[in-house]
């Protein structure tokens, strides 16, 4: 796909994101941060998410996460290959790791990191401690050498009916 084909944005695209908004605008009445996500397959809302964590005390119930897990859930899979997701703003790092990890074809974003960062939701930080050596961070990341560690790896390594992803 070449780059005028990645920046055609289709009245689709706008409606869904549109959608992604008016969740993010619902959620904060119901007293949920101002984040909203729908995931879309071939046109069709596969699912939808706002901002949970405050209500349910998670902190990674953010509109794009809920949204994956609910597609999960209901398409019985664990990857959503083909689908895009129209969020309120930018995935932050988490979001954006669990994007890929799912496998989403294309992220549509309204409000971007410096919108977020203007009403107090700031992930730069986040992406300052990943470039940290891992002692440095603020929270330290301390690799203990254990020989029985790499045991359970093995273990999944030599499984032949797993599933891979």
């Amino acid at each position: 796909m070449d780059k005028n084909e990645i920046n055609q944005i289709t009245e689709g695209d706008v409606r869904f994101l549109k959608m992604a908004c008016d969740i993010a605008s619902a959620n904060i009445d119901r007293g949920g941060g101002p984040f909203g996500a729908v995931i879309v397959k071939n046109g069709e809302i596969v699912s939808t998410g706002g901002n949970t964590v405050t209500l349910d005390n998670d902190p990674t119930a953010h509109a794009e996460v809920n949204a994956i897990r609910m597609a999960c859930k209901s398409r019985k899979n664990f990857k959503l290959e083909g689908c895009v997701i129209y969020s309120s703003c930018e995935p932050c790092p988490m979001c954006l790791s669990a994007l890929y990890w799912a496998g989403v074809s294309r992220i549509y974003y309204g409000n971007t990191q410096n919108d977020a960062r203007n009403i107090n939701f700031d992930d730069n930080f986040i992406y300052q401690e990943i470039e940290k050596p891992h002692l440095l961070r603020s929270i330290p990341c301390v690799h203990i050498e254990d020989p029985y560690s790499i045991e359970h790896f093995k273990k999944w390594a030599e499984k032949t009916d797993k599933i891979e992803y």
